[in-house]
């Protein structure tokens, strides 16, 4: 088959072409002198440029006709790179003017990782005239691509085979001593498109980072890029694209992730190019919330909200995923490939919705256990990785998991906290909201967020030694509002406080109304528990459920989360005594 622009070339002219299929070059040899004369006379006879891809071996796999300008490379994902890098094919073409190779040729070479890269001049006789070759050097050289010219092919003096058998072995020794591939942990480049403020992308970059580090991925580079306006195919610009399809490449990634969310046609437009895995912020958001969901109704809604994320995203493959495919436009019955996909996660999407409706049940048996149990109850909410866990643990002298990573809980923790005259509250701990995070996650965990409405106060979280703790407060508050949750009673609470310089701390108490603590020094709760008391006990009086319109002290409205539905109250109560 003859790859490219055939139309208008006569019959003999396409079995001069496919003859050159049947052309074995020694292993050992870039080129021979009879293929380069072939190739030069038949590109001078047509007046378009000549290509062929060959392997190590000296097969020729592709012969492509261009234009006068140009060849278009074929889609060469089929052949897999090697331990170094290089894909083991290179690829030898003619310009008709003795051109040099152009940007787009070093361009090509860089994003297939080739071999080699290599352009014959054609004289006006149809003659080889000048000819360049071009390759990759390793990650650790001042520049990534040598070229060399000659005036005239006849010069060639390249001792192919062991030419690139020393490339192969430089460029894998460099990769092993700069890049480490040993524990098969996926490899992420991250990128950040947008028309805004820059200081916002790097912001929003900087925690899609450590999205990525809870993941457990490594990052080996981040990409930013404020165009004028989006490209609505590949949401970068091409070349931008291109340049970071290199940079990926050069150091060995096999993940692309966009901090901004991908629509199904930019997923699959820009998979087509890089040949890599891409995904976008929300996925990455899903995949860690199904590494770390541990009970029955985390896991079925986690798993819910990932088939509603990939439902649109299914495509077909053309006609080779077609049960039946009749003439024409396909006449006939017959389901595709495709629409069996799409039923099939409809109909597991109904199971798993049913699924969660009876796990609700269970849900509201235990709220309506702990309301008629006659205590306030408090929820522990704020943005991710805040410290609400390991605040929990001290309050309650509990052991839930806690780790320096987002998302570190998200099994809600219900604990018994005991105050001075035989006094309790019912404490919860939730998991954190992030920044845009995604509507489909929003839905997905609303069904345990039901249980924030019975909360009598809102414990607000905030970590003040983040620099962007007000954006974190205001992204909170949003998420609120979204859950018709901005009514209730709520309390901020600034954690780490030992982090921040002491003479700013009282200021910022007074301008948010806030109650400082340090998660992990309990002799910092005294101000904290006493603001609790006297919301629920004022003057010592008998403490009565506030109704929902009683709202409490006038603080900024402020989000949440669920609680662990999987087991019994009594069974997550724990008892801890304040005097």
């Amino acid at each position: 088959m003859i790859e490219g622009k055939t139309s208008g070339l006569k019959a003999s002219q396409i079995n001069a072409l496919e003859r050159i299929y049947r052309r074995k070059l020694p292993a050992g040899e870039l080129i021979t002198d009879e293929l380069a004369r072939y190739l030069t006379e038949l590109s001078h006879e047509l007046q378009r440029q000549l290509g062929v891809i060959i392997d190590r071996s000296g097969a020729v796999k592709h012969v492509i006709v261009g234009d006068d300008r140009e060849i278009v490379i074929p889609d060469l994902s089929g052949y897999s790179l090697g331990r170094s890098g290089l894909r083991g094919l290179r690829c030898i073409h003619t310009h008709l003017k003795q051109d040099p190779l152009s940007r787009d040729d070093l361009t090509d070479l860089e994003l297939l990782r080739l071999d080699l890269m290599a352009v014959i001049g054609v004289r006006s006789d149809g003659l080889p005239g000048s000819f360049e070759y071009a390759h990759l050097l390793p990650a650790t050289s001042a520049k990534s691509i040598e070229q060399v010219q000659l005036k005239d092919f006849y010069r060639l003096d390249l001792d192919f085979g062991p030419f690139i058998r020393a490339l192969d072995q430089e460029l894998e020794r460099s990769a092993a001593e700069t890049i480490d591939l040993s524990d098969g942990r996926e490899r992420a480049l991250l990128v950040s498109v947008g028309t805004g403020n820059r200081q916002n992308l790097e912001d929003s970059l900087a925690e899609l980072d450590e999205l990525a580090r809870t993941a457990n991925v490594v990052v080996i580079d981040k990409v930013i890029q404020r165009p004028r306006q989006l490209n609505p195919r590949f949401l970068v610009g091409e070349g931008k694209l291109k340049e970071i399809i290199i940079r990926a490449l050069q150091q060995r990634a096999t993940l692309l992730v966009f901090d901004q969310d991908l629509s199904p046609n930019q997923v699959r437009s820009i998979s087509a190019i890089t040949e890599m895995k891409v995904i976008d912020r929300s996925q990455l958001i899903l995949d860690i919330f199904a590494r770390r969901a541990q009970s029955r109704d985390g896991k079925v809604q986690v798993e819910l909200a990932q088939l509603k994320y990939i439902m649109p995203r299914l495509s077909g493959k053309g006609t080779a995923m077609s049960r039946l495919m009749g003439g024409i436009g396909g006449r006939g019955p017959g389901e595709t490939k495709l629409e069996i996909d799409r039923r099939r996660t409809r109909q597991k999407i109904r199971r798993l919705e049913d699924q969660l409706k009876s796990l609700g049940k269970g849900r509201l048996q235990r709220r309506q256990k702990r309301i008629r149990a006659g205590l306030p109850i408090v929820s522990i909410v704020g943005y991710t990785n805040a410290g609400k866990s390991t605040l929990l643990n001290a309050l309650t002298q509990s052991e839930v998991l806690t780790e320096d990573l987002l998302f570190a809980t998200l099994d809600t923790a219900t604990r018994r906290l005991r105050f001075p005259l035989d006094r309790e509250v019912i404490i919860t701990d939730t998991v954190g909201f992030i920044r845009d995070l995604p509507p489909s996650l929003i839905g997905a965990f609303k069904a345990t967020l039901e249980e924030l409405e019975d909360a009598d106060l809102l414990l607000h979280l905030v970590d003040l030694s983040n620099p962007r703790f007000i954006e974190q407060i205001a992204s909170v508050e949003k998420i609120l509002a979204e859950l018709d949750l901005d009514k209730r009673q709520r309390l901020l609470v600034f954690n780490k406080v030992d982090k921040v310089p002491a003479e700013d701390l009282p200021h910022l108490c007074r301008r948010y109304g806030a109650v400082a603590v340090s998660a992990l020094k309990r002799d910092s709760f005294g101000p904290l528990l006493q603001e609790m008391e006297q919301r629920f006990w004022p003057d010592g009086e008998e403490w009565e459920k506030q109704q929902p319109e009683e709202e409490g002290a006038a603080l900024e409205d402020y989000g949440a989360v669920p609680e662990d539905p999987d087991e019994e109250f009594a069974d997550e109560e724990d008892d801890s005594d304040w005097s």
